[in-house]
C-alpha cells in the first residue's frame, strides 16, 4: 500500500483526490494531509482519513495543537518517509518548495501545482535527477498527452495540441470584456475550480501556464505545443506523431480521472467512480481557433516561456498578483494582462538561475503589480 501526501486538501483538486483515495483505500493510504487556513474541512478530513500527518499552512484559524503549522509543514509532510507519492495541490508559487523537496527525496510528485514548472521548470529537473524523484502531472490536459505518449519515444512526436474551454468568455466582444464583472469570470462553463484558477480560464493565462508547463514535461520546443478552443472539454489534448496519426484522450470534464492515473500510472485500476464515457451524450464535439487578440495573457505567457529565464517566474507572479487584486474589486478584468505586461517589460530580463533568485524576482514582480494600482 502507498503512502499519499495530499498538499492543499481544502481546495477543488484536494477535495476530488480525497474522493478517489476514499474508493481506493486498498491501494493507497493517506499519511499527510496540509491545508492552507480552512482548519474546520481539515479536521473533517484527518478525521476521515486519520493520516500521521497533518498541517496547517496559516495558524491564525483555531486548530488542533497536534497539528504542525506554518509554511514548513508543506515540505515536512512532502519528504516523510511513509510518504510514497506527494500530490501538490497547492495553488500558486507557494508549493515551489514541496515539489522541490519531494523530488530531491526520491518521491512521486503527482503535480497539480503547475506554477512549479512555470517558475522554476530547470530546478525541479535537476532535483528529480539528483534525487530519483518523478513528476507525473495531474492536470487533465497533460495527462491526457501523458496517456497518449506512454509507450512511444518522443521522436515519435510532431506536435501536441492542448485544449482550452474559452472560459465563459470566449464569445464576448472586446468592448464587453471591459466590463466583465468577478461573478461573470467565475462562472465557468465546463469545469468546477478553484476562484484563482477560474479567472486564468477566463483570461487564458491558465492555459499559457500549460503550455510553459508541457514544454518542461514533455521536452518540446514551444514551437511544437499548439493551442485550440474546445468548448464542450471532452477531448483533453491531442498529440499528432511523425506519420500524421492523431491519438487524443477523451472523458467528461472531471478531475477524479487525471487524479487517479498520476496515482497508478503506467498502470490502470479498476475505478467505478467516474462515469461511463457516452460519445452520443457528449456530441457534438467543437474546436474553434484562440483568439489571441481579445485574450493577451495567453499571448504574453508563451512569449515568457520563449524568453526564458525568469520571464515565465514573472508572468506566474504578475498573473497571481493581478488576479487576486481583481477579485478583490480593485482592478478590472482587463487590467490582468496589462500588470502582466508591464512586469514582463520591467523584469522579464532579471537574472535567474537559483531558487532564491526566483523567489526574488516573483516577489518583485508581485510588487511591480501592486504600485501600478497604488495597492
Amino acid at each position: 500500500m502507498r503512502g499519499i501526501a495530499l498538499l492543499g486538501s481544502t481546495g477543488s483538486i484536494g477535495t476530488t483526490a480525497l474522493r478517489v483515495l476514499d474508493r481506493q483505500r486498498d491501494r493507497f493510504r493517506v499519511a499527510a494531509l496540509t491545508a492552507f487556513a480552512n482548519s474546520s474541512l481539515l479536521q473533517e478530513q484527518a478525521s476521515l482519513f486519520q493520516p500521521s500527518f497533518v498541517g496547517l499552512v496559516h495558524n491564525g484559524s483555531e486548530h488542533d495543537s497536534r497539528w504542525r503549522t506554518g509554511e514548513r509543514c508543506l515540505v515536512e509532510a512532502a519528504t516523510r518517509e511513509d510518504v510514497d507519492i506527494v500530490l501538490n495541490a497547492v495553488v500558486g508559487a507557494a508549493g515551489l518548495d514541496a515539489t522541490l523537496a519531494a523530488l530531491e527525496a526520491g518521491k512521486r510528485v503527482a503535480l497539480a501545482n503547475k506554477e512549479t514548472l512555470v517558475m522554476a521548470g530547470d530546478l525541479a529537473r535537476a532535483a528529480a535527477k539528483r534525487g530519483g524523484g518523478e513528476i507525473v502531472p495531474v492536470d487533465s490536459e497533460h495527462s491526457a498527452i501523458l496517456q497518449c505518449l506512454t509507450g512511444r519515444q518522443p521522436g515519435d512526436v510532431r506536435r501536441v495540441i492542448l485544449t482550452a474551454s474559452g472560459g465563459p468568455f470566449r464569445s464576448w466582444p472586446a468592448e464587453r470584456l471591459a466590463r466583465a464583472t468577478v461573478e461573470d469570470a467565475l462562472h465557468h462553463p465546463t469545469w468546477t475550480m478553484g476562484r484563482k484558477i477560474t479567472v486564468d480560464s477566463a483570461t487564458l493565462a491558465n492555459k499559457a501556464l500549460e503550455v510553459i508547463e508541457a514544454h518542461y514535461l514533455f521536452d518540446l520546443p514551444y514551437e511544437r505545443i499548439e493551442v485550440v478552443v474546445h468548448p464542450q472539454s471532452v477531448v483533453h489534448s491531442l498529440v499528432e506523431f511523425v506519420d500524421g496519426s492523431v491519438l487524443a484522450q477523451l472523458s467528461a470534464p472531471t478531475m477524479e480521472l487525471p487524479v487517479l492515473y498520476a496515482l497508478t500510472h503506467p498502470e490502470r485500476v479498476p475505478d467505478d467512480g467516474v462515469r461511463p464515457f457516452d460519445p452520443v451524450a457528449c456530441s457534438p464535439l467543437t474546436f474553434e481557433p484562440v483568439r489571441y487578440d481579445q485574450f493577451p495573457a495567453l499571448r504574453l505567457g508563451i512569449q515568457a516561456g520563449r524568453a526564458g529565464g525568469a520571464a515565465p517566474a514573472v508572468f506566474n507572479a504578475a498573473n497571481e498578483q493581478a488576479v487576486a487584486l481583481f477579485l478583490e474589486g480593485r482592478i478590472t478584468f482587463i487590467d490582468i494582462p496589462s500588470a502582466i505586461d508591464s512586469a514582463l517589460d520591467t523584469l522579464g530580463d532579471t537574472a535567474s538561475g537559483s531558487r532564491e533568485a526566483l523567489l526574488a524576482v516573483d516577489s518583485e514582480a508581485r510588487r511591480h503589480v501592486r504600485r501600478l494600482f497604488s495597492c
